[in-house]
C-alpha cells in the first residue's frame, strides 16, 4: 500500500488519549504501522549514559520521547482549513500526486 502519510505532514489525532491534537511527523514506520508525532503521545524511559556509545553526547536520567502511534488513529490535516481528512492518490503528468479528498488540493 502507498504511504499516504509522510515525514513532515501535518496531522490530526483522532482517536486516543491524544484525540483532537495536531502535530508534525517526525518519522514514519511502515512496517509497524506507526507514525512518530511531535510532542504527542510521549512516554518516559530511563536511560543509562554509555560513553563506548557513538553517540557519546547521550545524557542518562529519565528521557521523555514521542513513541509511535498507529497510521489510523492519525489524518492527515487539510492544507486549506486544518481539518482531518483521507488522502487520495492522483496522476499528473504521469506522476503520484497525493490530494485531499475534503477539499481536493494537493499535498506537497
Amino acid at each position: 500500500m502507498p504511504a499516504r502519510i509522510k515525514t513532515d505532514d501535518q496531522v490530526v489525532v483522532i482517536s486516543g488519549k491524544d484525540r483532537g491534537k495536531r502535530g508534525r511527523v517526525l518519522r514514519v514506520d511502515p512496517k509497524h504501522e506507526r507514525v512518530y508525532v511531535e510532542g504527542l503521545n510521549k512516554i518516559k524511559r530511563h536511560q543509562k549514559a554509555n560513553p563506548m556509545s557513538p553517540t557519546a553526547n547521550q545524557v542518562s536520567g529519565v528521557i521523555e520521547k514521542e513513541a509511535g502511534i498507529h497510521v489510523s488513529n492519525v489524518a492527515l490535516a487539510d492544507p486549506k482549513d486544518g481539518k482531518p481528512t483521507r488522502v487520495g492518490i492522483e496522476f499528473v503528468d504521469g506522476k503520484r500526486v497525493r490530494v485531499a479528498r475534503r477539499s481536493g488540493t494537493r499535498i506537497d
